[in-house]
């Protein structure tokens, strides 16, 4: 790879892709796919995926020698960047020791301190491996808490890969959920109610239908799964009091907003506090961790406090346990938030720039360090609006910023996101690159 600086803009000539294009056909004999996660697949934007040889700070680097500025940061774990040394350093520490003992250890403790200290509604915690497995322990808690068996979701929100949860909407506001994937039964789906997020007047209907039967509403406070849509404050409020009003548990997925958009996570920054919270991504430090918790009340019907049963071998791993507490103190102390509120900010005027200059109809919607860049002409509350976007113009703008060494989310519907480490002079070349790309898709 080479740099060129012509006029002040910096453009990065890519060497050939052929060893990621030889390690995708290595493995898709071996792999679903070749890969382990279908978001990694390119499938939004055609081509091959590439495969990362390392990360450093704000940077990926590629098998073939490629340098990307980073805006998936690994899908929102790494706010400190790529192997920041103080996070290494407590994983070598803490594998020296050991990798996994199947019996409790302090550093467990030391991070359900942390969580708890920061997240305004966590009284007990759990901790898993994964958001998955916190969601569906949440869910869990929910129905058997309550004795109730109906959840109510939102169109757009992904919670991990849980059967009554990978459902779409039936034909009318507050319907049943129809499942979304095969090997997902109707039985596992029926008690699923799927509304449009953001809309009060659907919400409102579900609960005077089914209000005394839903055990849980779980919703994203702030969606990054259909890009990066803000809730109505109104929206979160009337949740909260119906919740309230009907003996509901109200779920918030801070898997990936939490300590993202603030230390204590969206409830923090909105003021509203839900009854249980899911956490994964940064609380593990980029290690495989999760966590649920919320009220004691309901925490303390787990087992084996309780009868709610949930485990798991290697949960509260002690390499996680430690890039986790290490990430949270950090974060803690040296509270990076309002640097990365200006650089976002700054990103955010500059993508919007970039595309009015040339015409395109959009819009950015950003909390903190998590934004989306959306092609389309209105704003978007929902997935209503989101499926108004234009796809093909997004791959290639993917495409042309890979070109220009800047790796955004290879889809329309994904949230960026961005580190700590993003100097100034970095989110400046990422609109630099912006602003070529779409000048050369409109001439």
């Amino acid at each position: 790879m080479s740099i060129i600086t012509i006029k002040g803009l910096t453009k990065t000539m890519m060497q050939s892709r052929t060893r990621s294009e030889q390690a995708f056909a290595r493995a898709c004999q071996l792999l679903p796919g070749g890969v382990n996660s279908p978001a990694r697949a390119f499938g939004a934007v055609g081509g091959k995926p590439l495969f990362m040889d390392r990360g450093e700070g704000p940077y990926l680097f590629d098998i073939d020698g490629n340098r990307y500025i980073d805006y998936i940061g690994s899908w929102g774990p790494m706010i400190l960047g790529h192997a920041d040394p103080r996070v290494i350093e407590a994983i070598h520490q803490a594998a020296v020791r050991g990798t996994s003992f199947g019996a409790p250890t302090e550093a467990e403790s030391e991070l359900a301190e942390l969580i708890i200290a920061a997240v305004p509604s966590i009284q007990r915690v759990r901790l898993v491996n994964s958001g998955t497995e916190a969601t569906m322990s949440a869910i869990r808690l929910a129905r058997g808490a309550t004795g109730r068996a109906k959840i109510v979701k939102f169109s757009g929100n992904y919670h991990g890969h849980v059967d009554s949860l990978l459902v779409s909407a039936g034909s009318a506001a507050a319907t049943l959920g129809v499942p979304d994937s095969p090997g997902v039964t109707e039985g596992t789906s029926r008690d699923t109610l799927v509304l449009e997020f953001n809309d009060a007047q659907a919400l409102r209907e579900a609960f005077d239908q089914f209000g005394n039967q839903i055990a849980g509403v779980i919703l994203e406070p702030i969606v990054g799964n259909m890009g990066c849509v803000p809730p109505k404050n109104e929206f979160l409020q009337l949740v909260r009091a119906l919740c309230t009003r009907y003996g509901t548990v109200l779920i918030f997925d801070d898997v990936m907003t939490g300590f993202r958009v603030d230390y204590g996570g969206a409830q923090a920054l909105y003021g509203i506090q839900p009854d249980l919270t899911t956490l994964g991504k940064i609380v593990g430090g980029g290690l495989p961790l999760g966590a649920y918790g919320g009220r004691a009340d309901l925490m303390d019907q787990v087992l084996p406090a309780g009868k709610v049963f949930q485990a798991g071998t290697l949960s509260g791993n002690p390499l996680a346990t430690a890039a986790g507490a290490t990430t949270l103190r950090i974060l803690r102390d040296e509270a990076p938030y309002a640097f990365l509120e200006q650089q976002g900010q700054r990103l955010a005027n500059g993508l919007a720039s970039a595309a009015a200059e040339n015409g395109i109809a959009h819009r950015v919607q950003r909390i903190g360090s998590m934004m989306t860049l959306f092609f389309c002409n209105q704003d978007v509350f929902g997935w209503r609006e989101a499926n108004t976007c234009d796809r093909a113009l997004f791959a290639k703008y993917f495409w042309g910023l890979i070109e220009r060494g800047v790796y955004m989310p290879c889809s329309q519907f994904e949230a960026l996101f961005f580190s700590s480490c993003h100097s100034v002079e970095l989110i400046d070349q990422t609109i630099d690159a912006a602003r070529q790309v779409l000048r050369e898709i409109c001439s």
